[in-house]
């Protein structure tokens, strides 16, 4: 009874307050600037985009367009009308590839990390220590190494070059494993008791405990999937099984190269087109995240 008398005088006197109260203006005079100034590289990508040629090249540079054209995308897509292979292929071969690499990557890093987390067997300890000392290399350092075990594989020019490396995500795993050390351990215990497989457990119990975590994961892996280009240029030689991604760097170098003023034009058209997908996936996925956060089974 006290408790609550106290909650109910915290809340009467502004200090967790429900709606909107004087007190919480320090936090908006904060917080406004510092939200206003983690957009401003999303403004100047929407900004650049729409800007003529000189506006690009103006000196000192302008960060908001101030006569917006679309010709930047007029020159985009004429541009893509003249590949041999359709622009439509890259586009195919880039979701397919980011929605499996998604989906294969929150099944590989869950399970591995309800077995690391939950499970009792031999090298436990060292093989978490093996992923934890794998967050400190930059995929450029492993690149040879990559190589050649993707070639022993046979996996050269292949369609799935793009999805098996990218499975192994160093930061996934420790993450959803911090998650899951997080669940009592009586919970487990008791769904065992009851005769819960561990199919069951992990499917029932794991998987609705951790989608913050997994909310999180699909957000890094469809980022890394999305914007891939290094898989096109080292790993496949054939036109039709590479990104989107891939052809719009090619084809904005290659406008660069030939026309100076067109090719920045196009680079700014191509980079917001290859933005908006992670602006998107983010936004929606962010919202399950606070959500879950805020009605996780955790707190029950």
């Amino acid at each position: 009874m006290k408790f609550r008398r106290l909650r109910f005088g915290l809340r009467n006197s502004g200090m967790n307050p429900k709606g909107f109260h004087p007190s919480q203006l320090k936090f908006y005079a904060i917080l406004t600037p510092l939200a206003a100034f983690m957009l401003l590289p999303m403004i100047f990508i929407f900004s650049h985009a729409f800007k003529p040629p000189e506006e690009l090249f103006a000196y000192p540079p302008r960060f908001f367009v101030v006569n917006p054209t679309t010709k930047n995308f007029t020159d985009l897509f004429a541009r893509l009308s003249t590949s041999n292979v359709p622009v439509s292929r890259y586009l195919f071969n880039s979701v397919m590839i980011t929605l499996v690499t998604v989906a294969a990557s929150i099944l590989v890093s869950s399970t591995a990390a309800y077995a690391l987390s939950k499970k009792r067997f031999g090298l436990k300890q060292t093989l978490f220590a093996i992923n934890t000392l794998a967050l400190m290399f930059v995929p450029i350092a492993v690149t040879i190494p990559r190589f050649l075990i993707i070639q022993r594989l046979g996996l050269l020019d292949t369609f799935w070059v793009h999805i098996l490396p990218m499975l192994a995500m160093p930061v996934g795993l420790f993450l959803i494993k911090q998650f899951i050390d997080g669940i009592p351990n009586e919970v487990i215990e008791a769904a065992q008791i009851d005769g819960a497989s561990d199919l069951g457990i992990y499917w029932n119990i794991i998987l609705p405990m951790i989608r913050p975590a997994i909310a999180t994961i699909a957000i890094l892996t469809f980022q890394a999937a999305w914007n891939n280009v290094d898989t096109s240029a080292l790993y496949i030689n054939s036109e039709s099984l590479k990104t989107f991604a891939f052809y719009l760097s090619t084809l904005t170098s290659s406008a660069t190269g030939a026309n100076v003023v067109a090719g920045q034009g196009i680079a700014a058209a191509a980079s917001l087109i290859v933005f908006l997908p992670n602006l998107i996936i983010f936004i929606f996925l962010q919202s399950q995240v606070m959500s879950t956060m805020s009605h996780s089974g955790l707190k029950q």
